[in-house]
């Protein structure tokens, strides 16, 4: 095996920064006591290590190094402030917490988690929580946030300031929740993770794959931290799971390749075993959620040795589970889809003839490309025809745009 070129000192420095950024930033919000200042003061000891360790090499335990460096930025900051006198008792305190470090350098709290707790504040909305979460957690700079959205970066930054300041000004807490509300805020950190998942999953572009990475940075963290909640273990293992079939999901020229048609042999059998073994463990607890449910049918999915072998009897019977306990139309429109390959597309289109009078669904490109495939399936040419304009007029994607024209040019 060829020996990698070593590491220059920007390439060093650059990986710590990435590896460690929420760990340092978590425990420097937990003694600043604001997330904009120890953000800005992360970036002052970053901007020192990169003047100075490419001579002195790396500290022993960098992201100590960094978090004490943050701190004495702190303290010259508050020295400098107009207000000085009136802030005496928070310079007390940050004083009092740096002489800590020179007793416990490599002892680092592990405080990730009562900020993931923080930015998926039920006070802020959802897409705030992301990007919230996607900065402070992850470290991703606010240009790849706002790109992953499509929005402006401006914008984003706008957004990501008012965040904070309604941190600081409502006086939200940095702590992991009671006893008696743990476990629906669980649930609401689960559902952002998941959607930064989703949000990089549905694409493949370099960018959008970073978010795919992150999250299941995220998922493998909160596990870490959270290791009795099954619900945890059961997204890490669906995430997983998912992300296994990724690199078969589109050819070489970009076209997509749908589930029936991609080699199983390019599947990545790694994450498909760790996915696995988590969902076996996490089902033998008993409390069962929808994120171990979907976990395990992307597990049937994952372990069929091809797509005529695909045990679509269980797969409608655990999407009917589900239903039970998220009857949403999003939820019944893939529970159709297995009941038309379990049963019949006649059973199917009864699950789906009402939905298109639910809300937002006129404008859900999957509920019409799912329609499109049922109604071909069933030689309903017609209305396949029109659900495949309809899908295509919906999505952004250009080779989605491609692979749904297809299907609709086979039909006749």
């Amino acid at each position: 095996m060829p020996m990698l070129p070593p590491q220059t000192p920007a390439q060093a420095i650059e990986r710590v920064v990435r590896e460690e950024w929420g760990r340092i930033l978590a425990a420097l919000v937990k003694s600043l006591g604001d997330i904009q200042r120890a953000e800005d003061c992360l970036q002052d000891a970053v901007a020192r290590a990169m003047e100075i360790w490419p001579d002195t090499g790396l500290p022993d335990v960098p992201a100590a190094w960094l978090i004490t460096t943050a701190r004495r930025k702190a303290i010259d900051r508050l020295r400098r402030d107009a207000r000085f006198t009136a802030r005496i008792p928070e310079l007390s305190h940050l004083i009092d917490v740096a002489r800590d470090d020179a007793v416990a350098d490599e002892i680092i709290p592990d405080k990730r988690l009562e900020m993931i707790f923080t930015c998926c504040h039920p006070s802020l909305e959802q897409k705030t929580q992301v990007a919230l979460t996607l900065r402070t957690l992850c470290g991703l700079s606010t240009e790849d946030i706002a790109a992953a959205f499509l929005d402006k970066p401006a914008a984003m930054a706008q957004r990501l300031v008012r965040a904070k300041q309604k941190i600081a000004g409502a006086g939200i807490p940095y702590r992991i929740p009671d006893t008696s509300e743990l476990a629906t805020r669980v649930t609401a950190v689960l559902a952002v993770v998941y959607l930064i998942f989703n949000q990089g999953y549905s694409t493949l572009d370099r960018r959008s794959r970073s978010l795919t990475d992150e999250a299941l940075r995220l998922g493998r963290t909160l596990h870490y931290l959270l290791p009795d909640e099954p619900e945890v273990a059961g997204l890490l293992a669906l995430m997983l799971l998912h992300d296994a079939r990724h690199i078969a999901r589109r050819n070489t020229q970009g076209a997509m390749i749908p589930l029936e048609d991609q080699n199983r042999n390019r599947w990545d059998r790694a994450k498909i075993k760790e996915g696995d073994a988590l969902l076996r463990q996490t089902l033998k607890r008993g409390a069962v959620g929808p994120y171990q449910i979907q976990a395990a049918i992307s597990g049937l999915h994952a372990g069929s040795p091809s797509w005529a072998d695909t045990d679509w009897v269980q797969i409608a019977s655990l999407y009917a589970l589900l239903f039970r306990m998220q009857p949403t139309p999003v939820v019944q429109i893939n529970h159709a889809v297995a009941v038309s390959y379990a049963q019949s597309t006649s059973e199917a289109i009864a699950l789906l003839d009402h939905l298109d009078e639910a809300p937002n669904f006129a404008r859900y490109q999957p509920y019409h490309a799912a329609c499109a495939d049922i109604f071909a399936r069933h030689g309903d040419v017609a209305r396949a025809a029109q659900s495949y304009a309809r899908a295509m007029s919906l999505t952004s994607d250009p080779a989605e745009r491609r692979f749904l024209q297809g299907k609709r040019d086979a039909l006749s």
